[in-house]
């Protein structure tokens, strides 16, 4: 089963990911490191320091990497995975916390900004809603990565109890940071 671990830059994706495949040993498929290291990408955008992914050879490569393994829990832990995975927890965070995170990584002010805005703007959760079946929401505000992690864990256990009971802790669109819009 492949669940995608998005949300906007700085929310926690890496960082709860990789505890959740040390404590879980769940697969974790670092999708970003895959589209760098493999080269599946199209362009590489100097001025916002990104590659531009050429999401059909992702898909492919994903299908190579994931066959025979679809009883497994996977993770695709990435903000592209709502591109891709039918079932996505969308990691959030508190704008001005963002900031600061973005910042302790280096980003400049262009891209904190741009990240910013789309955090508030909900730009994942709206592409998840177009993209995917199931969303679910974390808030990852003043959590530890171990708190995050047994949010997802609960989210995940529901998912495979094939309860069709709604988790409304986890209801998308409860997270609401709009007035925080300049």
């Amino acid at each position: 089963m492949l669940i995608g671990l998005t949300g906007t830059p700085g929310t926690g994706k890496t960082s709860v990911s990789k505890f959740l495949e040390s404590k879980r040993h769940w697969k974790v498929i670092h999708l970003n490191e895959v589209i760098k290291e493999e080269h599946l990408y199209t362009e590489i955008d100097e001025e916002r320091d990104a590659v531009i992914a050429d999401m059909e050879l992702v898909r492919q490569r994903l299908e190579e990497i994931i066959g025979g393994k679809e009883n497994e829990v996977i993770i695709l832990e990435s903000h592209l995975a709502h591109y891709i995975a039918d079932i996505v927890i969308i990691l959030r965070a508190y704008p001005p916390e963002l900031k600061m995170r973005l910042k302790a990584r280096g980003y400049s002010e262009e891209k904190i900004r741009e990240n910013i805005e789309a955090e508030a703007l909900d730009v994942i959760l709206v592409e998840a809603f177009e993209w995917c079946k199931k969303v679910f929401e974390i808030n990852t505000t003043g959590k530890s990565i171990e708190e995050t992690e047994q949010h997802i864990e609960k989210i995940i256990d529901h998912i495979l109890s094939g309860s069709e009971e709604e988790l409304s802790e986890y209801k998308p669109g409860s997270i609401d940071w709009i007035d925080l819009v300049p």
